[in-house]
């Protein structure tokens, strides 16, 4: 095991304004922490829910480990991952100095990835016509205050948009 054993493991997640959509991450990771392999194995979100990164990595730097690695826990690469998140870390990394961190690299493409988008084709087989599923109210996860909501739009009215408000659109981190 060696260095595994002072080697913390971060998985980030986005958040969301659906209280049980961390629930699929933080199953991995108490199935990462039965293995007993790391140090630690803690989950966070970017925005929207608890806990933060920044306090999940003091957290983990309190503990003594020498190296913490952060899995951004998305499937597709964009902003948030060549950008948003990195700069996160780089500016939470400051508060500690000893402490190697890295940043891995996002679920993406995997064979295990095919196997079981394949196994979602067949699971299909046993479900209803999408006109038939019963929906949950929108009004039952409100925006946060000061947050906007997504909006599909043109480039032209994007551009507009961001004409108009500058800097302040799009940054919901923490």
């Amino acid at each position: 095991m060696g260095g595994e054993t002072r080697t913390a493991v971060i998985l980030i997640g986005h958040g969301s304004r659906v209280p049980a959509s961390g629930n699929d991450m933080v199953k991995v990771a108490e199935r990462l922490r039965s293995e007993n392999c790391y140090a630690m194995i803690e989950t966070c979100y970017m925005s929207r829910m608890k806990p933060f990164f920044s306090e999940t990595l003091k957290k983990v730097a309190e503990s003594k480990v020498e190296k913490v690695v952060v899995i951004p826990y998305f499937l597709h690469s964009g902003l948030h991952l060549v950008l948003d998140i990195p700069e996160m870390i780089q500016e939470n990394a400051k508060l500690f100095p000893g402490l190697n961190i890295v940043y891995g690299k996002h679920l993406g493409y995997d064979d295990a990835m095919v196997a079981l988008v394949k196994r979602r084709i067949e699971e299909s087989d046993t479900l209803d016509d999408v006109r038939e599923l019963k929906l949950a109210e929108r009004s039952n996860y409100p925006l946060p205050k000061d947050e906007l909501e997504f909006v599909p739009m043109t480039e032209e009215e994007a551009k507009e948009y961001r004409d108009s408000c500058g800097s302040r659109c799009h940054h919901h981190h923490h």
